[in-house]
């Protein structure tokens, strides 16, 4: 008997999702093989659609986010574009939603009515706050899952306010944490022989998780971890240093030998012999004496000449990348980091490749995201409808 080519083949993935959290985990499934139907609105769809650089009136980020997905319209306060979503979602395994709570059961879709139309059916509910607690009812962004999850806290420069990354991060994480929950509940329900469960993961929480010691070190000691900009106290040196030329490179060097070996290379035999920076709490303690020494060694040095020192040492470092030059860089052509596509009206362009790598069962870019309602017939027709039908619920505004 042959095998599957992907590892989710045979899963079928109902999204009601919009802009990062909920889109994001159900692509991940369907860049593995899973058959993921994107429910959106007759009425523009997906907002994705119209963020950040568009092309012919639509987002490239669009064409990314939503590839491998089937766009179904349906329109859910009319009750028979209601019926068609429990039609679908009585034969799905997994449901990945990302509604303020409350929305869904305003529908008449809760929990324990799916989970009576459909027992073995995975409900995965991205949301601000989870589906419990004071402030599930409040709206909650990424944004603002960083901010209350802590990371916003200790990211910048300590005489500055809080900053922010340059990415959705919050919501990507949140998006992770979805997908991981839905696997394990579909091995609960496959091995185990258990039913469908309820998957809740709350913004905050998915960035709190994230925080490594920050808990037991306020708990035990009292400690509060403040802005530190570049450099990771307790773990020395890390940090961004820049070349002669201008260039900036992270150099990690906090592992013992590392260290050794990178003071060596600079020249700094006396550091490395040093019994009291053998370790990583000595070298903490002499932080900016250290980093004040690799400081004025990258800026006496090109950043060729620094990367060629460091790779030599085997120090782990990189110079920090722009986009362009991602595109040029051997590492990521070499791990089919970018796949050519093309945009609806056949414009090659470039797309982000599959994470992870799986040797067996490797995850693909089929097609680009779609069109609004571009499967809408097909999807229908599949559930038993007719053309006649399908004229019908258009006509009444359904789909």
């Amino acid at each position: 008997m042959s095998l599957p080519t992907k590892p989710l083949a045979g899963l079928k993935v109902i999204e009601l999702g919009t802009l990062i959290a909920g889109p994001f985990a159900s692509r991940i499934c369907a860049e593995f093989g899973a058959q993921v139907v994107k429910v959106e609105s007759p009425d523009g769809g997906d907002p994705l659609r119209k963020w950040r650089k568009l092309y012919e009136g639509t987002s490239l980020w669009w064409f990314v986010q939503a590839r491998n997905k089937q766009s179904l319209t349906l329109n859910l306060k009319h009750p028979e574009g209601l019926a068609i979503l429990k039609q679908l979602l009585g034969e799905a395994d997994i449901l990945i939603e990302n509604f303020r709570p409350g929305v869904l059961e305003k529908l008449g879709l809760g929990w324990e009515v799916l989970h009576a139309l459909n027992p073995k059916l995975v409900m995965v509910r991205l949301s601000g706050f989870g589906q419990t607690g004071p402030m599930k009812d409040q709206p909650g962004f990424g944004a603002v899952g960083e901010s209350m999850g802590g990371l916003r806290y200790i990211t910048g420069f300590e005489d500055r306010p809080p900053v922010r990354t340059g990415i959705s991060i919050g919501d990507s994480i949140a998006a992770l944490w979805g997908v991981i929950g839905a696997l394990m509940a579909l091995r609960h329900r496959e091995v185990n022989g258990g039913q469908g469960q309820v998957v809740d993961v709350a913004l905050y929480e998915a960035i709190f998780a994230m925080m490594e010691s920050m808990v037991p070190e306020f708990d035990v000691f009292g400690f509060i971890r403040e802005r530190t900009g570049n450099i990771m106290p307790g773990i020395t040196p890390s940090s961004i240093h820049t070349s002669a030329d201008g260039k900036h490179v992270q150099i990690g060097a906090n592992g013992d030998a590392i260290f050794k070996r990178f003071m060596q290379a600079i020249g700094r035999d006396d550091l490395a012999a040093d019994p009291a920076l053998a370790s990583n709490d000595g070298r903490d303690l002499r932080r900016d004496e250290l980093y004040a020494v690799i400081d004025r060694w990258a800026r006496s040095v090109p950043l060729d000449t620094l990367m060629q020192v460091l790779n030599q040492a085997q120090v782990p470092a990189s110079r920090i990348y722009s986009a362009e030059d991602m595109f040029s860089d051997p590492q990521f052509l070499a791990r089919e980091m970018f796949l050519q596509a093309r945009l609806p009206d056949g414009k090659p362009f470039k797309m982000p490749g599959i994470v992870p790598k799986l040797s067996d069962t490797p995850g693909s870019s089929e097609w680009v995201g779609p069109a609004l309602g571009e499967h809408t017939a097909q999807l229908l027709g599949e559930l038993g409808y007719d053309a006649a039908q399908i004229a019908h619920l258009r006509e009444q505004g359904a789909v």
